[in-house]
């Protein structure tokens, strides 16, 4: 397996100015990082992902990038398969798209209109939407929640197909990763996970005749630098009762290879690693990263 090595950057990071994207986005390339990861909260202080794509996009030749992840449901899917295409042909074929039912917070539900309840039928209805308008020609679609007649999105993207990522552990989200994903990265996750995780979604694409390629199998997990934060160790707890935190959360960089060869040992080859604190100086600390990690690359 291909084994490689992202970065992200969580809900609460404050590279959001110039200066800080810049400096992460130039240090990833020059280290050759596999890709970068943007998580969406509208609420938070974190960039906004498709933006922070496409300037990401414009200071690169070869870096990869992703949302992790972006919220579906309540987003018009034929204005963002335009979106995701337009700046798929603009970085020549390096987005990863990944979306999501979106987090259970009211202040962030708002920005969508979105009932609850209603959240996983019309994810379900619109990924098919956006893989429709990336390949055909027009399309026509009477739906529980969209409605489209002789629609078409121009231009296509350069990847074809354009590959889906999903994430979560539960088991429709497994289900729907089998069903409709092109690759699997789930967060808060421990090995244990991810060796029962991986036969349930390949069961499921078996079934819908589909397959996963294998090496479509990532995590995503964040680092520290010594120890473990409490409150972010509170908050991994809240996530995953009863899990130890070692599992899930890397204490530093050495833990986080060991973390990566357990991951590695059942079946994930997709790293995803994600500061708990971000540094003043990116340069510096994506040198100690790689220093550190890009050997495990193969």
């Amino acid at each position: 397996m291909k084994i490689r090595i992202g970065y992200g950057l969580g809900t609460r990071s404050q590279t959001n100015d110039r200066e800080r994207l810049a400096a992460l986005v130039d240090a990833l390339e020059a280290h050759r990082f596999d890709s970068l990861w943007l998580s969406e909260r509208i609420t938070g202080d974190c960039p906004d992902p498709l933006v922070a794509m496409s300037f990401a996009a414009g200071r690169t030749e070869r870096l990869k990038f992703g949302m992790s992840v972006m919220v579906l449901p309540g987003r018009n899917p034929m204005l963002l398969a335009k979106e995701l295409a337009t700046l798929d042909r603009l970085c020549d074929g390096r987005v990863l798209p990944a979306f999501g039912l979106g987090v259970v917070d009211p202040r962030e539900q708002q920005a969508f209109r979105v009932d609850r309840r209603a959240r996983a039928s019309m994810f379900d209805e619109a990924l098919p939407l956006l893989r429709r308008f990336w390949t055909e020609e027009s399309v026509d679609h009477d739906g529980q929640h969209y409605q489209y007649e002789a629609a078409s999105v121009r231009p296509f993207p350069v990847q074809n197909p354009v590959e889906v990522w999903l994430g979560g552990t539960a088991d429709s989200a497994l289900r729907r990763c089998g069903q409709s994903a092109d690759g699997w990265l789930p967060s808060f996750c421990t090995p244990d996970d991810v060796a029962r995780g991986i036969p349930i979604i390949n069961e499921h694409a078996d079934k819908a005749g589909r397959e996963i390629e294998q090496e479509h199998f990532g995590v995503l997990f964040p680092y520290a630098d010594g120890e473990v934060p409490e409150l972010f160790a509170a908050l991994a707890a809240q996530r995953r009762p009863g899990i130890d935190p070692a599992d899930m959360i890397a204490a530093d960089l050495s833990a986080a290879v060991e973390l990566i060869e357990r991951y590695v040992a059942v079946g994930a080859s997709k790293f995803v690693v994600i500061p708990v604190s971000e540094p003043h100086d990116w340069d510096a600390e994506i040198s100690r990263v790689a220093e550190i990690l890009k050997p495990l690359q193969n």
